[in-house]
């Protein structure tokens, strides 16, 4: 690995937060396909959608959060890329230290490419769109990330694709607001009684 998470690491202090550092190799030699959706509560409320590619996660923030609707188009707006650990991270980032705010595990799964486009995943990312199935415990069948600029820190658009698995009438960020990971709150999380989910 190179210095995929070199970004990653400059922003954060390990003395301080407890986000891993990205040690962790992966044993499928960054062939593997997990995706992670973070729920996390910042300065701002929004989810952190993450792919496996190559060893590390590319990373969008979603404002608005994934949707099951064909019609909703959601802004994904790329960060740095993340350690493959950080699939696992739940916890609170410390204020003062980049990001910080509570993180919870609001769905996570594997994804399949769902192109006849003879590319991979990495290839697909530089070309601006790819095309996913979802196998989550909330976000199921296709999606479509596409770039809306050329430049590589251009805006994304998160797009469900009619299928088994879209409703318009479901709203998964409000009836399941927990982690699939852990079953806990963003309030259990940072220790604060009460729920808001």
């Amino acid at each position: 690995m190179g210095d995929e998470l070199g970004t990653y690491r400059r922003k954060r202090d390990f003395g301080t937060t407890t986000e891993p550092r990205g040690n962790q190799r992966d044993p499928r030699n960054g062939r593997g396909r997990r995706f992670v959706v973070q729920k996390h509560d910042a300065s701002t409320l929004h989810y952190d959608l993450r792919l496996e590619v190559e060893g590390t996660l590319k990373s969008w923030a979603l404002p608005k959060g994934p949707s099951v609707n064909p019609a909703d188009k959601r802004m994904a707006v790329p960060t740095e890329d993340h350690p493959l650990d950080y699939a696992e991270f739940e916890g609170v980032i410390p204020e003062g230290e980049y990001g910080a705010g509570t993180v919870l595990v609001w769905d996570h799964g594997s994804y399949e490419l769902n192109t006849e486009r003879e590319t991979d995943a990495a290839r697909q990312l530089r070309e601006g769109r790819l095309d996913l199935w979802l196998e989550g415990v909330k976000l199921r069948g296709g999606y479509t990330l596409v770039r809306m600029g050329k430049r590589a820190d251009s805006r994304w658009l998160l797009i469900k694709v009619s299928d088994e698995g879209a409703d318009r009438r479901r709203k998964p960020l409000k009836k399941q607001p927990r982690s699939v990971r852990s079953g806990r709150d963003l309030n259990a999380i940072a220790g604060r009684s009460g729920e808001n989910g």
